[in-house]
């Protein structure tokens, strides 16, 4: 189920829909739609976007919640992991990752990356590593989707499963954070606004997220479905 709230703060809305919903913050998933800085006219405000999932709507999680940085996988033990499966429903999902790459005519090598509650991170070896991610990670979402359903056909509705290859998701993350600050110092010198390529929801709530701190700058997903764009917007004195 889709649900939409507002705050003054991205930490008010959350609260919000949690009372409103009922749910632990971690029970759900939430993409940023729009951010505004306040002024001494208006105020500011944030409107979310929370994605609750129930046995019927299999969504990957890596599309509507966050990924693991370098930074948390190294300090938290919780996450690092043995890399062979550790019970039958580990088993049965690595060798369903390992058996639909192999019918895609790749030699693939899957082992567990990281272990934590309710997630688990599924490491992809390959020499066709850059086929298997696909431009801007595209085959390699499309796999983890398909994961994450049979995850669900398994019982375990409540396990997300990631999928990574050659730290993609990890340099992925790097390089929108480099691109969210060039674009608002764009902007920022333009007095205008820049359209950015197409994103899923990850993508999207960790540009809104980086520039939330700007004052004069704010950002706006604009678009329909799962790929929309995220227009960052001068909002200073001209």
């Amino acid at each position: 189920m889709i649900y939409e709230f507002e705050g003054k703060t991205e930490k008010e809305a959350i609260e919000n829909a949690a009372i409103e919903l009922g749910l632990e913050k971690d029970q759900f998933d939430v993409e940023i739609m729009e951010t505004q800085k306040g002024s001494l006219f208006k105020k500011g405000f944030v409107k979310i976007r929370v994605h609750t999932v129930d046995s019927a709507d299999h969504v990957s999680p890596e599309f509507e919640g966050k990924v693991p940085n370098a930074t948390v996988m190294a300090s938290n033990p919780k996450i690092t992991a043995n890399p062979m499966p550790q019970d039958e429903f580990e088993e049965k999902l690595l060798k369903f990752v390992q058996e639909l790459i192999t019918k895609m005519g790749y030699v693939c090598t899957v082992d567990v990356m990281f272990r934590e509650d309710k997630k688990i991170g599924l490491r992809l070896t390959s020499e066709s590593s850059s086929i298997l991610i696909g431009r801007k990670g595209k085959n390699l979402d499309a796999m983890q989707l398909l994961a994450n359903v049979y995850a669900g056909h398994l019982g375990r509705e409540d396990v997300r499963v990631i999928l990574d290859s050659e730290n993609y998701r990890i340099r992925r993350e790097e390089s929108l954070v480099r691109l969210a600050y060039n674009t608002a110092d764009k902007v920022r010198s333009s007095h205008t606004s820049i359209l950015l390529e197409k994103m899923n929801p990850f993508e999207r709530r960790l540009i809104h997220t980086t520039l939330n701190d700007i004052p004069d700058v704010e950002t706006k997903s604009e678009g329909d479905g799962l790929y929309k764009q995220v227009r960052v917007i001068y909002k200073g004195v001209r």
